[in-house]
Parts: C-alpha cells; structure tokens; sequence
C-alpha cells in the first residue's frame, strides 16, 4: 500500500497522471467542447466532422473523429500536442509545441474528445 501511494505521488509530481479521471468531468468536458468548436481557439471542427455530434459545416481535411472513447488519454494528449510525432506528414498543426493550446486546454480537449464513440 505505501508502495503505491508512493507510485501515486511520484506521477503526479512528474505530471503523468492520466487524463482519465478528468475525461468524466463534465466541466472540462464542456471546455474542451468549447476549445473544440471555437473558431479563435481550437478551431479543430475546420477540419474535422465527429461521429454522433451535431456540427454545423465540419470540416474534411481531416479524418472524421470516431472511436475515441477507446484510444488512451495519453496518446490523445500527444496527438494534439504535436501530431508529427507518429505522423511526420500530418495536415494538423502542433497546438502544444506551438503553444496555440496549453496543457490544461489540451486535457480539456481530450477529456471531450473522449466523449465521441
């Protein structure tokens, strides 16, 4: 048990917790809904249409977003954060690198792009 509370401290500390326990909150859920669809913000419904979400003129550049419920929080973050990580030719600009979205705002984002089934 101390092992664990210890394990627990050290990622919180590191900053790893996992965004899985705030992708319930629904506060963040609406932030992240509101960075998503914000023209000035997020914008990312310039490029993309989302399953089982009532869009007015998404976007097509990028893929449709479905299924995200099921990616882990971890590899949503890093995706948002800088997507030529694991794609070096992505249309998507690096909202965290490039500092047009901070941490909080991409766990916010997350947390509501944890939401599309």
């Amino acid at each position: 048990m101390q092992r664990m509370k210890l394990l627990v401290a050290a990622s919180a500390m590191a900053g790893l917790l996992s965004v899985g326990a705030m992708a319930g909150n629904a506060d963040l859920v609406k932030q992240g809904e509101k960075i998503f669809n914000t023209k000035k913000i997020g914008n990312c419904l310039a490029c993309h249409a989302v399953n089982g979400k009532n869009i007015n003129n998404p976007g097509n550049l990028g893929p449709k977003l479905q299924g995200l419920s099921a990616w882990p929080e971890q590899a949503l973050f890093d995706k948002v954060y800088d997507p030529y990580t694991t794609n070096p030719i992505s249309a998507m600009p690096p909202f965290g690198k490039n500092g047009v979205l901070n941490d909080e705002q991409i766990k916010a984002v997350v947390a509501y792009l944890k939401t599309i089934n």
